[in-house]
């Protein structure tokens, strides 16, 4: 996962976030692989004062999947996945430029016939760095599968 993140646009984080992600939540982590390469994952949590919600911070798909639907497939297999457990929401934060992550969570409403709210949630006076952006929060639900 660190390896396609620092290959990526995303945020990096340090390897030991995935570690940690992976070890202590592993049923919120979903990863894609295409002859045992990883492809793609999903890091998320589900946040002790929202048990319905499944918060996603990371998707990363690799540049040479993208178009696949690998991302749409990752997050339909975490909704399954924790279905039984309650959770009925996915909750993520995307910056006003990401249009690639703004269009999948709502793509992901539509697919499921459900809402896609979108408010504001971390302002850009929040981060130490001048050059980022605000974070929106997306809320997609309720999920009922």
């Amino acid at each position: 996962m660190w390896e396609l993140v620092n290959q990526s646009t995303l945020d990096q984080n340090s390897a030991y976030k995935y570690i940690m992600m992976c070890e202590y939540f592993a049923n919120t982590c979903v990863v894609a692989k295409e002859a045992n390469n990883l492809v793609g994952f999903i890091t998320a949590f589900i946040p002790p004062e929202k048990p319905d919600v499944v918060f996603v911070w990371q998707v990363g798909v690799d540049s040479s999947q993208r178009g696949k639907g690998i991302a749409s497939k990752l997050l339909n297999e975490l909704i399954r996945r924790l279905s039984s457990e309650g959770v009925r929401f996915i909750e993520a934060t995307v910056t006003p430029s990401n249009k690639a992550s703004q269009a999948l969570f709502q793509s992901l409403a539509r697919k499921h016939n459900t809402q896609c709210e979108i408010s504001e949630f971390f302002t850009k006076d929040l981060f130490p760095d001048d050059d980022h952006e605000e974070e929106l929060n997306f809320r997609v639900g309720p999920i009922k599968l």
